[in-house]
């Protein structure tokens, strides 16, 4: 990290101020991007770093904006119901609320509270307009997918995250929705938790159900999956986690992780106290110490270990089709000045779990809430978010 208060170096004819700094709070998944964007720009050894890149990475279309057609076509793991066991595997003692089989995907559930049962259909896209006040701040969003192949089989969206660049390439904040949120799923007439929407149509369904949560354009998409998070892990030696709830294995404290142990830890929910928020916590706490070591000057000084942490980072990852290694290393010198301080992490608002008859325990979202969220990112002013409403302790109302 930096030692002074101001940022990295402003493009031409921008005014710089200093910023206020917020405490670092981690967010799962973005490092795979966050990689690629913060390193293609160190000087005579960008070539090298821009080859492998080009070398790794695969393209999909996985982006639907202006009128495309997304295409919903439920994937193979079907849908299921929730458990009525509260003692069965894949449940968790929330006072009520129990969790569907983690095979299998969150049925829609349509206005009358019933299951709709949804086939093989497509709805031309729609994208929000780009507000002026946003200027050229860019958002992306990453999808963390258990799919070994996105060519054979989508996989799980086991993480969404948003990760909003301001406009003076100084800033960025990474948005964790948990998997769980109940939400209106683009298309289909119902709703369900946010991940159905992946399951139920890919990356292009899952921007058209996020988007007007948030009304902002989504300018393109990333999907990295469980090995990367392994490989980039080991590549810079393992790293240093807060263990902030303890579970077995994990005792609470700072703990040394390496890929295997990490994937074990980020996980896990089931042995928490809030589940799937907790394990975002989790997921959060693991990535502070993953950036932490990747921006230090540790790793950046290190031309091997950096040319390691690169090739992991991109080795599994899959981008849209619109997004070209020249334009990733144009933003990564732009922002050639962030560090681990720079970057923030927020979790999409929310105000309880409860058990739904149809969909099961599904984390309850906070509309108001979310509507300020979304005026942040809409007038680009995410230094001035807070959000008092999402519950730090216990599952809310």
């Amino acid at each position: 990290m930096r030692d002074d208060d101001t940022s990295g170096p402003a493009r031409p004819g921008t005014p710089r101020e200093p910023r206020r700094r917020r405490p670092l709070r981690a967010l799962a998944a973005g490092i795979g991007v966050l990689a690629l964007l913060g390193v293609l720009a160190l000087g005579g050894y960008a070539f090298y770093l821009q080859r492998t890149v080009e070398g790794n990475i695969e393209r999909e279309d996985l982006n639907a904006q202006d009128d495309a057609t997304v295409t919903i076509s439920p994937d193979r793991f079907g849908t299921t119901q929730p458990d009525d066991d509260p003692d069965a595997e894949g449940s968790v003692d929330l006072d009520g609320p129990v969790e569907t089989d983690e095979e299998g995907t969150a049925p829609i559930v349509g206005e009358d509270g019933e299951a709709v049962d949804v086939g093989e259909s497509e709805f031309q896209a729609q994208t929000p307009a780009r507000p002026a006040e946003a200027g050229e701040a860019q958002n992306f969003l990453i999808i963390g997918s258990d799919s070994r192949d996105l060519s054979v089989e989508r996989g799980r969206s086991d993480v969404i995250v948003l990760m909003h660049i301001n406009d003076e390439r100084d800033r960025v904040d990474l948005v964790h929705f948990p998997r769980d949120l109940f939400v209106p799923i683009a298309g289909t007439g119902g709703s369900s938790k946010i991940n159905a929407a992946y399951a139920y149509g890919g990356a292009p369904l899952l921007v058209q159900t996020l988007q007007p949560l948030v009304d902002v354009p989504i300018d393109h998409v990333v999907v990295v999956n469980f090995q990367s998070f392994q490989a980039m892990t080991d590549s810079i030696g393992g790293v240093d986690v807060n263990v902030a709830e303890a579970s077995p294995g994990f005792p609470a404290g700072v703990m040394h992780m390496d890929g295997a142990t990490g994937l074990e830890f980020v996980r896990e929910r089931y042995a928490l106290s809030q589940g799937d928020i907790s394990r975002g916590q989790r997921q959060q706490a693991f990535i502070q110490g993953i950036m932490t070591k990747a921006l230090s000057r540790e790793t950046l000084t290190n031309p091997a270990r950096l040319a390691r942490f690169v090739d992991a980072a991109t080795t599994n990852l899959t981008v849209d089709a619109d997004l070209q290694v020249g334009e990733m290393r144009d933003l990564g010198f732009q922002m050639r000045g962030v560090r681990g301080g720079d970057i923030h992490f927020e979790t999409a608002p929310w105000s309880g779990i409860e058990n739904h008859p149809v969909a099961g325990s599904i984390v309850v979202m906070a509309q108001d809430q979310m509507a300020t969220l979304s005026e942040h990112l809409k007038n680009d002013t995410m230094e001035d978010y807070t959000d008092p409403v999402s519950p730090r302790s216990g599952f809310g109302g």
